[in-house]
């Protein structure tokens, strides 16, 4: 009888401490407020970047599959010039892909890449998305390579600051290029580094691409 007793005192002060860490855990748990994403992808579809085209299509379309319905997804084509060929929630892949595809064959035989003003408009359009109560992220797809008229370029000597600048109303921002050489990818990393973590700058090669996939869908809570 009493070694009856002695166990079951045992059994209900171990259900006690269970319950007791339960309701600690419980009260102290932080519950992360969902909050939408807006992407907004940068596709280079000049004649330089064919070999690789379609792999980053494939990404592009990859990262979308991955994303909420209540996110919003945005890309834009990079030649000579720069155009917005989709702009919609992010899990219409056909649709999406044939934008892409389509916008190819036309730029198939453009060197021109256009990079500085693609995402001088990704940017504003990131500002506004950030307005809107998005959190935004910018993804780089291409060689990073400067070809053709040189005001329509990336100018490496003032990116940080501008890329500062706008951190200051975009602090949660999350930057990735990907496809481009491990030498040029090089070259950014030193020249953001001092500005963005490198949870919120993600680059990879063509070799490391699924990686950095992760890390981006991680980044941005997805």
């Amino acid at each position: 009888m009493f070694r009856r007793t002695l166990t079951l005192g045992f059994i209900l002060l171990a259900f006690i401490y269970v319950a007791k860490c339960l309701y600690v855990g419980w009260n102290n748990m932080e519950f992360g407020e969902f909050k939408p994403v807006a992407t907004i992808f940068l596709l280079d579809t000049s004649a330089s970047n064919r070999g690789l085209f379609d792999k980053q299509v494939q990404t592009i379309l990859k990262i979308s599959k991955r994303l909420d319905s209540e996110d919003q997804a945005l890309i834009y084509v990079v030649t000579e010039d720069t155009y917005n060929v989709y702009n919609g929630v992010p899990h219409k892949l056909v649709a999406m892909r044939e934008a892409m595809k389509k916008r190819s064959a036309i730029d198939e035989k453009s060197f021109g890449t256009a990079y500085g003003l693609a995402l001088k408009k990704a940017v504003g359009d990131a500002l506004r998305y950030k307005q809107d109560g998005y959190k935004p992220a910018i993804i780089i797809l291409g060689d990073l390579e400067n070809e053709g008229d040189i005001t329509k370029q990336i100018n490496w000597n003032t990116l940080p600051k501008n890329i500062k600048k706008t951190m200051q109303y975009i602090p949660d921002l999350t930057l990735a290029f990907l496809y481009a050489h491990p030498q040029k990818l090089d070259e950014v990393r030193q020249t953001l580094l001092p500005i963005m973590s490198d949870k919120q700058m993600i680059i990879a090669s063509e070799e490391n691409v699924d990686q950095a996939v992760r890390s981006f869908l991680e980044a941005v809570g997805r």
